[in-house]
């Protein structure tokens, strides 16, 4: 049997195919670590974001000799106190506004289907509609059906929802003790390292480690600050110009900005559906809007705040994002990216000690086992 390294490493990838093909035979003992694992991914996900944003505070007042855990306490204070502020001072309008939007729902769809009928008449998009495979009668019906299936099964998602509301009030509870231990013990890793392997071992992972904190780091931190200003850039713009339900669309833009390229778009489509409703000379004004704030965020913000610490090509993110979000769908699209960011260093650093190593055995060395 041939022993050459390519052929070890063809019966390595073999065996481990089978295993995972056994293991799909195993359901029974493989269930509850599933289960285990769905449960706990978001409250942790969520916590190591708020980790991260946190921590850099945590440090500053460590420097100032505040101890560790009173500093995360008083972080708390601050932020129920904001929060408690923001409420106060935006809750009504953002109310006013989710009520106003809901009463109104109807007559916006009624105005959106009479724009639409009329957009049919139209001689340019007559053409258009010669495409038999994508019209918009097409695209209507598939909509129309879409929301009968909605309404057929509306016992099973109100079912769902209430599941999705339990199992937020459990991330709500948990996600603060999380946070808590998270920002607490954050400096006890690189010696549980160093008691675990040899010093070589627990250098060269202590590294990796390291690079990935700070490609995690820079990334959640750069893209909440981004988004935060995107947020409050559109509410401005959006007032200034006077659209219909200008907070709650600068907050959806907010939270879709932390989807790299993508999140602009999609923040796009609802603000130029109300402003069109409104008057095609106010869609107008909110496409100006929107594209004046991302040049900003593209060309000004974003570089002064995330740098190019991650090194990542944009067209490498347009290509993750195709990809995690064909497998994960919104989830996948928002991982994708740090995701890349921290294989990435995983593999560099293996490459790295794999020339190391190439290097050290022509001497006569190896250094890692």
């Amino acid at each position: 049997m041939p022993n050459s390294k390519y052929f070890r490493i063809g019966y390595g990838i073999i065996i481990i195919l089978i295993i995972i093909f056994l293991s799909t035979k195993v359901s029974f003992i493989f269930r509850p670590l599933e289960i285990i694992f769905t449960t706990l991914f978001f409250p942790f996900l969520i916590g190591g974001v708020i980790f991260y944003l946190l921590r850099p505070i945590v440090y500053y007042l460590g420097k100032h000799r505040v101890p560790k855990a009173l500093s995360i306490l008083l972080i708390y204070l601050l932020f129920i106190g904001l929060g408690t502020l923001l409420v106060f001072l935006l809750g009504p309008q953002l109310q006013n506004q989710f009520q106003g939007l809901i009463k109104n729902t109807p007559q916006i769809v009624d105005t959106l289907n009479d724009k639409i009928n009329g957009l049919k008449q139209n001689e340019w998009f007559s053409r258009f509609q010669q495409n038999e495979y994508l019209t918009l009668d097409s695209i209507t019906k598939k909509a129309s059906d879409y929301a009968k299936d909605f309404s057929s099964n509306l016992g099973d998602k109100i079912t769902s929802l209430i599941g999705i509301i339990t199992s937020i009030a459990t991330v709500i509870v948990t996600v603060p003790f999380i946070v808590f231990y998270m920002l607490k013990d954050s400096e006890g890793i690189g010696s549980r390292v160093e008691n675990v392997l040899p010093y070589l071992q627990a250098s060269e992972a202590k590294r990796i480690l390291k690079d990935m904190d700070e490609a995690l780091s820079s990334y959640i931190q750069g893209q909440a600050i981004a988004a935060f200003l995107v947020g409050v850039m559109m509410y401005i713009g959006y007032s200034i110009i006077g659209l219909d339900y200008s907070l709650i669309l600068a907050i959806t833009a907010m939270i879709t900005n932390i989807i790299p390229f993508l999140g602009a778009f999609i923040a796009f489509v609802p603000a130029f559906i109300i402003g069109l409703i409104m008057s095609p000379f106010m869609a107008l004004k909110v496409a100006i809007v929107v594209i004046v704030v991302q040049q900003i965020d593209g060309n000004v913000t974003s570089p002064l705040i995330m740098g190019r610490k991650l090194d990542v090509h944009p067209l490498t993110v347009i290509l993750i994002l195709l990809v995690a979000g064909n497998m994960a769908g919104f989830l996948g699209m928002i991982l994708g990216v740090p995701f890349y960011a921290l294989l990435k260093v995983v593999v560099s650093h293996t490459y790295r000690l794999y020339q190391l190593n190439r290097e050290k055995e022509h001497n006569g060395i190896k250094i890692v086992d």
